[in-house]
């Protein structure tokens, strides 16, 4: 495997034209090109608002929200993984967290999605992180078979819980009235 990190292990015969890279401000069509098949494969084509500009703007503008390693087979995109730092308290410490991971239908089975998680445990070692974390869709099998596999653990007691568009908007407004309803403005009781 021919890898464009250098510090990327596990070569592989059946990879012996892929690499691996951090994407770059050139590369926003593509992360859009990939998060839309990303979108196709999981049916939710229908809430993509992801744009170029936007792309430009979250991943490679004065305060980047994530980063994204893409994977190649040849010349041919294969797949990509975006992240972020996340944060656990009860480690103290930062973790990383796998926002999304893809690999085109006819580049599965060849190592692509293992070299991704590996590159990014990698990461996350290199930069002192406590975990790696991601989700997975409930009805994805094979995803989760593979993620056993790679030596994840599976936490069925945790749910995600999203607040997004008007219910955002809502949810901002309300706390924001509410709290300041509620702000005591009482002298601190020092006796206690």
């Amino acid at each position: 495997m021919a890898i464009a990190d250098p510090r990327m292990a596990n070569k592989s015969d059946s990879m012996s034209h892929a690499t691996l890279r951090m994407a770059t401000v050139e590369d926003f069509d593509l992360i859009l090109e990939l998060i839309q098949a990303l979108a196709h494969f999981e049916n939710l084509s229908d809430q993509v608002e992801a744009t170029r500009e936007k792309i430009q703007q979250s991943l490679f503008g004065a305060h980047p929200a994530a980063e994204v390693i893409l994977g190649f087979e040849g010349a041919a995109s294969a797949g990509f993984a975006v992240f972020h730092p996340n944060f656990s308290t009860f480690l103290g410490k930062p973790g990383l967290h796998l926002e999304d991971l893809y690999v085109r239908p006819e580049f599965r089975g060849r190592g692509h999605g293992r070299s991704l998680l590996q590159r990014l445990a990698q990461l996350a070692v290199e930069r002192g992180y406590g975990r790696f974390e991601w989700t997975v869709l409930d009805w994805n099998a094979s995803a989760i078979g593979f993620y056993r596999r790679q030596g994840a653990e599976i936490l069925p007691e945790w749910r995600i819980c999203r607040v997004t568009g008007e219910a955002l908007n809502q949810l901002a407004q309300n706390s924001s009235r509410k709290a300041l309803s509620q702000v005591d403005t009482s002298p601190l009781d020092r006796s206690c």
